[in-house]
């Protein structure tokens, strides 16, 4: 059974842990060192405690921990409130290429029903396959994708409203 739960602040540290591993997978795009203390540097996780805007979540597979997702309800790209992107997303290997993923994204979509805009890096072809098959299934193909290079951000960002409507079918 697969869980997005919100987390509590009390889940921060294990946030933080889990963010590590994220880090590390970042590592092989990026130009990451751990420091002197075998660790990366930390991810600001704190304002997802802070700002109503930002919604953190925990991924469970059977109760077991297996990811993440970091939720803005602000768009990256142009600062504008109302539209939700999705801020980080990590699913741990084990638990990849199973559904895990999709059916994660899926239900952070049904929660946040609205104007979406989902980002990767242009270096990141996997996760541009995955999220472009993920909406895909998710709008019935219903979504648009644009090359962004405004300077602060380059590469594919996929565009779609998770409103729903009874002819729009949802891939979970």
């Amino acid at each position: 059974m697969i869980s997005l739960d919100p987390a509590a602040r009390d889940d921060q540290p294990v946030l933080n842990n889990l963010m590590q591993l994220y880090i590390y997978d970042w590592s092989e795009l990026r130009p990451l060192d751990v420091g002197d203390n075998g660790r990366f540097e930390d991810y600001p996780l704190d304002v997802y405690w802070q700002d109503t805007w930002r919604h953190p979540f925990l991924l469970r597979v059977d109760g077991k921990l297996a990811g993440f997702a970091l939720v803005s309800g602000r768009s990256r790209l142009t600062g504008n409130p109302g539209v939700f992107d999705m801020a980080e997303f990590f699913v741990m290997r084990k638990y990849r290429r199973q559904g895990v993923g999709r059916t994660a994204a899926c239900a952070v979509f049904d929660r946040f029903t609205g104007a979406w805009e989902i980002r990767q890096r242009q270096d990141n072809l996997d996760a541009t396959a995955f999220w472009r098959r993920t909406i895909a299934g998710y709008t019935g193909g219903q979504y648009r994708e644009v090359q962004w290079n405004d300077g602060t951000w380059t590469g594919p960002v996929q565009l779609f409203s998770s409103e729903r409507s009874g002819d729009q079918p949802r891939s979970q």
